[in-house]
This record gives structure tokens, C-alpha cells and sequence, in this order.
């Protein structure tokens, strides 16, 4: 159905009021003035009747028809009104309209049948001698006690018909004219009601928009005012409810985002009502897309799918720790709890995720650590104890033996040195990366890079590997020296420890974007993939057997990795079985110490 406005409900009821109450007005007048007209003709012809009566008293009777004739034309002529006079037994004596001679007996006629009671006779009908409808007044003629005859006055009713016509025309001029101004009386009485309405729909539909600092200004009736005032006061009540709505919201959205642990919320069907941030990090999600979702359609993880049905299957808050599979694992230590509202209805459940992957990997990185030093160390002390033990049982007594067994004791004893001496500068360039910082001062990287390969260059002669060096003949940076050139040093030792003969290491170096970029690149075995991740941790070998062939502590790269990290900088590889590695140290314009 249709929605009209008020204006339309009020405005037609208006008029069709107006309209019924001028209708029944109109006929109502009408209807009186037709009977007052009437009542004004028939007093009228019945004044004219005694008038006559009076003129022909005693005198109604056959000797003088003829003057009573010529009396009635006469008279009749001058007033316009058909007069008759009959004798009792009904024979006409004189008609101011017709020959009394020709004329019907009137003795049946009401009006006459009235008179002989001495009562007046009225009746309104068609007259066939003059073939139209009369109205008819008739007078008894009296003479003495008896009554003689009668005395008729008629009059046309066309007569009567043409003054109300006339009188209905006017009426009806002026009720359309009363209809009219009674219409644009009630439009404007409808506007009047219903603009006040109008008003405050815009303001409704205003405030609906959430312009709720507008205010209603509405006139018109004690009721429309009152009424506005209310819904400016909702208005000013809703905009202030609002607004601490909306700053508790961001608080608890600022509070929710600035957290790193992953906040995620469920209801009872288990999917998601909220979801934060960091959540949305570790799930690898989107927090626009994901709530409203079911948790299994969004986060396909049997672990977590579990947790959530466990969390909203208890009444205590549960934990437990989850592993999140992928192209690199996460490892997460779950909180859970249940979501009751205020008439303690469960709502939900509250998962708090905390990212533990870094921890596990440093705690694996720990394990690591402490088996590959124990294993490091207790090689070369199992290789001093056995053979100094040998030496003891007898071995001392030839020379030759003991010489050759002295000596290995003596390379044990420097390979543990060696380690030892590793271990210590690492732990002193982490102290002094972390409580006041490696000194930096500006300095000329190319003679620094020169010295590195000098320090390598005996040993890649003996493998025959060539050693080439790209770089401009100055390029200044904010460095450490001596710790910078050990870094390459080791760098470069390894490129050539892991080269086949021939094989070219190439050191370049450049500035690039704000950086200095130093780089060495070898032609050796190259380095598969998923060991590229840990290759910087202490004592972790890609081929335990061949790198203890080679020597070294495998401390090198865990050294070169603090040292550029103590220059504020980073250190990278790319690398492919078969294809050779490259190591990239990079160093910033402006090392940043905050």
C-alpha cells in the first residue's frame, strides 16, 4: 500500500467534513426556504382570497354572475393570480382565466370540499383547464350562518418553481464559493499541522545520519514544541552516549592494536566477533574479512579449531600450546576463556595468542648452541686426554712417538684456543654492541679491503683459487677498522676454504641507495636452501665432516654477523648447490644507535 503524507490524510478529511457540513447546510436551507417560500405564496393567495370574499359578500349567487365574472378578470388581471368563485354545489360563477360557462364542476375539487366545513381549503395540483400545476387557496363566501359558496385563489406553481430556482442558483453560487475558501482554509489548517511533522522528520532523518549536534527549531502547537524539545534533548543524550561509546571503542581498539599478543573473540556458532592486529599477523589474515566468519572457514588449523572448541566447551580458562604448520612453523601459547554477558549467559570465548616462535627458536638456538660448544670442546680435550694418557703409560719412552704425540696435543690445544679465543671476542662485541657501543669513525673502506685479501692471499695461492678485487679507489663510511677487516677476513677465508681450484673469489664494493654495499662471491659448492636461515648461528655447519676437514670454529659467520650488526647494518647470502654463494654486508649512511 501506498505511504501518503499527513498532509494528504488531514487535508481530504478536511474538506470532505467541509464539504458534508455545506451539503446538509445547502439542503437543509433549501429545504426551509422552500417551505417558507410556499407558506409566503399560500399566504399570499389566501390574503387575496378574503379579499375578494370581503368584495363579494353577500352577493355570491347566480343573479350576479356576470359582475362577480368581470370582478374576478379584473382583479385577477391586476394581481396576477387566477381567482374563481364557485357556488356550494360546485357551479363556477367566475374565473378570471376562463369562461365560467365552459369550466367543470368544481364541487369534487379538495380546496371547495374544505370550504363547506368553513375550514380553508389548500392543494397544489395539475389544472387541466390550464394545463399546468396550480397551487389553490380557497375561502368560504358566508352569507349570514350559511355558507354559499367558495372564493379560489391560484397561483402557477412554474411561478413559485422560477423564484427558488433562482434562490437554489444563489445557494449554489455561494456554497462552491464557501466550498473554495473552505478548501484553502483547510489546506493551509493541514499545512499548519503538518509541517511541524515535517520539520522534525528532516530532523529524525538528520539525526538518523548521525548529525546529531542539529537541533529541531519547530513552531506551532503546545504539543509539536513539546515534542521537539524532547527529540533534541534524545538528540543531545544520544550524541553523548555515542561519543563515549565511540571513545571507549577506540580505546579499547587502540589498546587491541597496540598489543602483541593476538586477541581473537568467538560466539557460541564459533565464529569470529573480533579480531585484532597481531592475531590477524600470526593467523595470516584479514581482520576486515575475517569477522562474522565461521573459525573454520577463516583459519584452516586443526590446533587452533581444536583450542576454540575446547575454550568454549569449559568453564575454566584453558591453555595449551599450539604449532600453526606453513612455509615457516609458529609457535603459539594459547589462553581461553569464556565470554559471559551480564546476566551471566554465555556469549563466547576469548583466545589470547602469544607468539613464542622467536623464544622456541632461541631456545633451540641455546640447545644448539651448548651441544655444538660441548662437542667442539671435547674433541680436541678427548684427542689431549687420550694421548697425554698414552704418553703416561710408556709412549713418553720413545722419542719418535712422543714427539709426533706432543704434537697433536699441541694442535688440540691451539684448535681449543682457537675456539675459546672466538668465543670470547664474540661475547665482547656483543657487550659492547649492547651496553655502550662498537666506536665508529670515518674512514676509507678500499685499503681495509685490501688488507683482507692479503690476509687470504697465502692461502689462496696454495689452493691456486684467484682473488679479485672490485672497488673505487676511495669510498669513505662510518666503520670500525680492525673489526670491519675481520669481518671480510672471514668472509673472504671462507669463500676460499669452500672454492675448487681455479675458482675465482670476487670481493666488490659500492655505495647504493644511502649504503655501502661490500660483497664476496665464490664459485664453490653453493649452500642448499634450508640451511641459509641458520647459517649465522654459532657452530652450526652445513657439512659437519667436511668443515672440521677444513678447520676453522665455525664461529666465523656468527662473528661476521655481530660485527656489521654492531655497524647498525646487515648481512645476507644467496646461494644455490653447485652455483656458488654470495655474502653481502650491508652498511648505512648513518648507523642508528637509539
Amino acid at each position: 500500500m501506498a505511504r501518503k503524507r499527513l498532509l494528504w490524510h488531514i487535508f481530504p478529511a478536511y474538506l470532505l467534513v467541509t464539504l458534508v457540513a455545506l451539503f446538509g447546510v445547502t439542503w437543509y436551507m433549501t429545504h426551509a426556504l422552500r417551505q417558507f417560500h410556499m407558506q409566503q405564496a399560500e399566504a399570499d393567495l389566501l390574503a387575496r382570497a378574503r379579499m375578494l370574499a370581503y368584495q363579494l359578500r353577500g352577493q355570491v349567487d347566480l343573479r350576479h354572475a356576470l359582475w362577480i365574472d368581470s370582478q374576478c378578470k379584473a382583479l385577477g388581471k391586476r394581481t396576477g393570480t387566477r381567482l374563481t368563485v364557485v357556488l356550494a354545489d360546485g357551479k363556477v360563477l367566475g374565473d378570471s382565466d376562463k369562461d365560467p360557462q365552459r369550466m367543470d364542476n368544481h364541487a369534487g375539487r379538495p380546496e371547495i370540499i374544505a370550504t363547506r366545513s368553513r375550514k380553508i381549503g389548500r392543494a397544489v395540483r395539475f389544472s387541466h383547464t390550464l394545463g399546468k400545476p396550480l397551487m389553490y387557496v380557497a375561502v368560504p363566501a358566508v352569507d349570514g350562518d350559511k355558507v354559499v359558496g367558495s372564493i379560489r385563489a391560484a397561483l402557477p406553481m412554474t411561478a413559485v418553481e422560477a423564484a427558488l430556482q433562482d434562490i437554489h442558483w444563489r445557494i449554489f453560487v455561494g456554497g462552491v464559493l464557501v466550498a473554495f475558501f473552505a478548501a484553502l482554509v483547510s489546506l493551509w489548517i493541514a499545512r499548519r499541522v503538518s509541517r511541524p511533522l515535517e520539520e522534525m522528520k528532516r530532523g529524525a532523518e538528520r539525526f538518523a545520519r548521525g548529525e546529531l549536534e542539529s537541533r529541531l527549531q519547530v513552531g506551532g502547537s503546545e504539543e509539536a514544541r513539546s515534542l521537539a524539545e524532547a527529540m533534541n534533548r534524545m538528540a543531545a543524550e544520544l550524541h553523548g552516549r555515542i561519543r563515549t561509546v565511540l571513545q571507549q571503542r577506540n580505546e579499547i581498539e587502540a589498546v587491541l592494536s597496540s598489543m602483541v599478543e593476538g586477541v581473537l573473540a568467538v560466539d557460541v556458532d564459533e565464529r569470529l566477533l573480533r579480531l585484532n592486529r597481531a592475531a590477524a599477523e600470526m593467523l595470516g589474515v584479514s581482520p576486515e574479512g575475517a569477522v562474522g566468519r565461521p573459525v573454520q572457514e577463516v583459519v584452516r588449523k586443526v590446533d587452533l579449531q581444536r583450542f576454540v572448541r575446547l575454550a568454549l566447551g569449559s568453564s575454566e580458562p584453558v591453555e595449551d600450546d599450539l604449532v600453526l604448520h606453513g612455509s615457516r612453523d609458529c609457535y603459539l601459547q594459547a589462553h581461553g576463556t569464556r565470554l559471559a554477558g551480564s546476566g551471566g549467559q554465555q556469549l563466547g570465548a576469548l583466545i589470547v595468542l602469544n607468539d613464542v616462535t622467536r623464544l622456541r627458536r632461541l631456545e633451540r638456538v641455546r640447545s644448539d648452541f651448548v651441544a655444538n660448544v660441548s662437542h667442539e670442546l671435547k674433541t680436541p680435550i678427548t684427542a689431549i686426554k687420550g694421548f697425554v694418557e698414552t704418553l703416561i703409560d710408556g709412549g713418553i719412552e720413545q722419542p719418535e712417538d712422543a714427539r709426533r704425540f706432543l704434537g697433536i696435543v699441541l694442535r688440540q690445544a691451539e684448535r681449543l684456543n682457537a675456539i675459546i679465543e672466538d668465543l670470547l671476542q664474540l661475547s665482547r662485541i656483543e657487550q659492547e654492541a649492547g651496553l655502550e657501543g662498537i666506536p665508529l669513525e670515518p674512514g676509507d673502506i678500499t685499503p681495509l679491503l685490501r688488507s683482507a685479501l692479503q690476509a687470504c692471499c697465502m692461502q689462496a695461492e696454495q689452493e691456486s683459487i684467484p682473488l679479485r678485487l672490485e672497488c673505487p679507489e676511495s669510498l669513505p663510511a662510518s666503520i670500525n677498522g680492525p673489526l670491519l677487516e675481520q669481518a671480510v677476513t672471514n668472509l673472504v677465508d671462507n669463500a676460499v676454504k669452500y672454492s675448487p681450484a681455479g675458482a675465482e673469489v670476487l670481493i666488490r664494493a659500492e655505495r647504493l641507495d644511502r649504503e655501502t654495499i661490500i660483497e664476496v662471491r665464490d664459485q664453490g659448492c653453493g649452500i642448499p636452501a634450508e640451511h641459509l636461515s641458520r647459517l649465522f648461528e654459532r657452530f652450526y655447519r652445513v657439512d659437519k665432516a667436511r668443515s672440521r676437514k677444513l678447520g676453522g670454529t665455525g664461529l666465523g659467520l656468527a662473528i661476521v654477523k655481530h660485527i656489521v650488526q654492531a655497524h647498525s647494518g646487515t648481512v645476507s647470502v644467496e646461494s644455490e648447490p653447485g652455483q656458488g654463494s654470495c655474502f653481502t654486508i650491508h652498511l648505512p649512511d648513518a648507523p642508528d644507535r637509539s
